[in-house]
């Protein structure tokens, strides 16, 4: 590479970082992106068990935008803590069962999540639980029954994937995949386009 060359994007963005930009953004009264977030990403113990998920990203990430924590599973009536529910696929249709009762809770999921992201005025990204039934973007466990301890395929799960299937121009992207270094300073860069230049990778794109 010659030496006028441009380096890529991401390793130039790791460098730099705007601490007079990012001061403007904590001070009060100042437009931040909102992001869509799930609950239990350090905001609340609202996990089928009971637990709490803290995520330095999210921790970091919070001065600079304003944070919607959601719990999909909580909005439709299940408590904490709750039997597991999974998705399973039956006759070609994915439903979300909670094995342990017998519950088919797919209709309850699909009323909130249609009703709540038709009910969103102003969203600029999501960051999403992985792996979970609801919130899950792509890497959701799908079951052929709802007692098969193998899982047939993986997707996403019905709140996430339905965020992504409706805001596919946003930042959508799950805590689990935002630890690789170029999938998040891709997120970052999508999420605070509209105030170039916003440099946060420094702080933001580092490894924990």
């Amino acid at each position: 590479m010659g030496g006028s060359a441009r380096p890529p994007a991401f390793y130039q963005e790791s460098r730099m970082f705007n601490e007079a930009v990012c001061s403007k953004m904590k001070k009060p009264g100042t437009i931040k992106p909102v992001v869509i977030v799930s609950k239990c990403l350090g905001f609340d113990h609202c996990r089928y068990d009971g637990q709490i998920i803290p995520d330095d990203f999210v921790d970091k990430l919070n001065p600079y935008v304003e944070f919607k924590p959601v719990c999909a599973e909580l909005e439709i009536g299940l408590g904490v803590p709750r039997d597991p529910v999974r998705i399973v696929s039956t006759d070609g249709a994915l439903k979300l069962i909670q094995p342990a009762t017998g519950r088919d809770l797919t209709d309850r999921m699909c009323s909130f999540v249609s009703s709540f992201l038709d009910s969103i005025k102003r969203v600029d990204g999501f960051i999403l639980k992985s792996r979970s039934p609801s919130c899950s973007i792509r890497d959701a466990k799908i079951y052929s029954g709802a007692e098969e301890d193998t899982p047939i395929a993986k997707g996403g799960g019905f709140f996430g994937g339905a965020a992504l299937r409706k805001f596919p121009h946003l930042a959508v992207e799950d805590e689990r995949r935002l630890k690789n270094l170029k999938i998040r300073a891709r997120f970052l860069e999508k999420l605070f386009g509209c105030f170039e230049p916003f440099k946060l990778w420094e702080s933001l794109s580092k490894e924990y």
